[in-house]
Formats: C-alpha cells, sequence, structure tokens
C-alpha cells in the first residue's frame, strides 16, 4: 500500500484530516489537492503540503467559497483577499434575496392571494433597483410629457423620489407598498388623473396656492369631519370663510372647484403615502378627506 516514508495514502489522509475518503479523492480528482506521486502499485501518495491543503480547503468550503475559487487561490492566480472580497458580495446579495424573500412570504401569510397575485408579489418584490426606477420614471414621463413648467418639473421629481432598492430586510409593510405602488402606476385611469392634474395646472400658480391652502384646509375642514359638521349645514359657511374667502367672482369660483376637484383625488394621496413607506417614514395624515368636505362646502354655499 505505502511503504514511501512521509507520504499518506487518501486512507491515512483520512484518519489524519477527518475529513472522508471520497471526499479527498474528489478533491483530488478536482486538482485542488493535488497527490505528491504514485505508489509501486499505483495509489496515489500526498505529501505534508497536502495535509495542509485540506485544512485550508476544508475551511474555505466550509465559508461558502467554491473548488474553482479556491483553485484559483491556490495556484496564487488570485489572493485570498479578492477571492473572499468576491465571495462577501455574492453573500450579500444571497442575504437580501432571502430576506425579500420571507418578506414576501410574510405578506402572503397575511392575505387571501390567488395564484395570480403570489406570482405578482413575488415577481415585483424581485426586480433589481434599476427595474423599480424604470417603472416609476416611464410612468412621471408619460403625466408629465410635453409639460414645461416649473412647478410641473418639482412635482414630477417628488413623483420619482423612489429608494434605490428595498432595505436590505423590508418589512411586509414595504413589499406589500411596493406591489401596490406597481400596481397604481399601472393604471391607465390612474395615469389619465394624474395627466389632467398635470395638464390643469401648466399655465398658473396653482402649486403655490396649494402649498398655501393646504394647511388651513388641514386645520379648519379637518377640524370640521372631526366634529361631524356636515359641509352642507349652515355651520360650515362659517368654516368655509376661513379657509376661502368670500366674494370670490363666479368664473374664480369653478376654476377652483375644478381644481379641488382634482386634488380630491384619494389615488393620488395614496401615491404620496407609498413613496413615503418605502422610505422608511411615517406618511403624512390624510389630507383628501378635508378637501373633499371644503368641495362639498363650496358647492353648497357658493
Amino acid at each position: 500500500m505505502n511503504d514511501v516514508p512521509g507520504l499518506y495514502t487518501i486512507g491515512q489522509l483520512a484518519q489524519r484530516t477527518g475529513l472522508q475518503a471520497r471526499t479527498i479523492r474528489f478533491w483530488s480528482d478536482c486538482g485542488v489537492v493535488p497527490p505528491a506521486q504514485r505508489s509501486g502499485g499505483g495509489y496515489r501518495l500526498y505529501d505534508a503540503e497536502a495535509v495542509a491543503r485540506l485544512d485550508l480547503v476544508r475551511t474555505l468550503r466550509e465559508l461558502g467559497l467554491g473548488l474553482d475559487a479556491i483553485q484559483q487561490v491556490l495556484e496564487k492566480r488570485a489572493t485570498l483577499s479578492e477571492v473572499a472580497d468576491l465571495h462577501v458580495k455574492a453573500l450579500d446579495a444571497e442575504i437580501r434575496t432571502l430576506k425579500v424573500r420571507r418578506s414576501v412570504l410574510r405578506v402572503l401569510a397575511n392575505r387571501d392571494s390567488s395564484t395570480k397575485e403570489v406570482t405578482l408579489i413575488n415577481s415585483l418584490a424581485r426586480l433589481s433597483a434599476r427595474e423599480r426606477r424604470q417603472i416609476i420614471d416611464d410612468f412621471v414621463d408619460r403625466a408629465f410629457a410635453g409639460v414645461v413648467d416649473e412647478d410641473a418639473a418639482l412635482v414630477a421629481d417628488w413623483m420619482r423620489d423612489l429608494p434605490p432598492d428595498l432595505p436590505d430586510d423590508p418589512t411586509s409593510e414595504q413589499v406589500d407598498a411596493w406591489v401596490e405602488l406597481a400596481e397604481l402606476v399601472g393604471e391607465d385611469s390612474f395615469q389619465q388623473t394624474v395627466r389632467g392634474m398635470v395638464l390643469s395646472g401648466e399655465h398658473d400658480n396653482r402649486l403655490e396656492y396649494g402649498l398655501a391652502l393646504r394647511p388651513l384646509v388641514l386645520e379648519h375642514a379637518g377640524a370640521a369631519l372631526s366634529r361631524g359638521i356636515a359641509p352642507e349645514s349652515a355651520g360650515a359657511r362659517l368654516i368655509l370663510e376661513r379657509i376661502i374667502p368670500g366674494g370670490l367672482p363666479d368664473d374664480e369660483t369653478a376654476a377652483l372647484i375644478t381644481w379641488l376637484e382634482l386634488v380630491a383625488e384619494p389615488r393620488v394621496e395614496r401615491y404620496w403615502q407609498l413613496l413615503s413607506i418605502l422610505k422608511g417614514q411615517k406618511p403624512s395624515p390624510l389630507a383628501v378627506p378635508a378637501f373633499a368636505w371644503v368641495l362639498a362646502a363650496l358647492r353648497a354655499h357658493r
């Protein structure tokens, strides 16, 4: 079997290292731990360097490195540092994939999804950052196409403000938010609604006006809602005066009603909420109910 001093057969190496003989034979066949020589009977013999190699190979395999990468290190075609760095990046990607998969399963565990929905949720959650951004960019590009306006450009930038990627460990709420956002921007009716809002404000100062009106609406109309004051009631008239001064010409009142009809769109507000959730922020309180109250009060009292 082996009469050469300082050399070991595969069986002797197995006893010395604790590895299975078939593992050593496989690694030897792959060229990772080559024999030092052959015995007269044709048996592979290994020296002390092979013992050290086996310890290193076992350690690197336990860390998840493939035999090809290990071979590069042993043959000095790549440093251990370089191979380890590549492996770290691969592991990071794998860990992120597993975390996203776990989050998707959490979502599915909390909803009664059809087979089609399961496929959709998984597909959307696994999109790359570039693919996710492209979905939003395409939506915004269509909504703002041909509109040259500083306010419109500002709003378009806000609507594109999507995080570059899902968090490393996304919550089920964030996975749900991304799926809902992707479905929302894919709706033709939502696309048309946003496009209508963009075109309606192309030649006026409605962004500035809306920003000025919003705090008044939230303060006074919001309070009226919480107190259960109906917009058609006599008391609502006084509240409306605090938000929108009386005496507006009919054409301005009509324009304001048209604007409020666009503003009081729940799906647009939901869009902003979903962006906040994806960025890990707490969504702002709902404003649409308060704007809808103002719209109904205007129609009733002006």
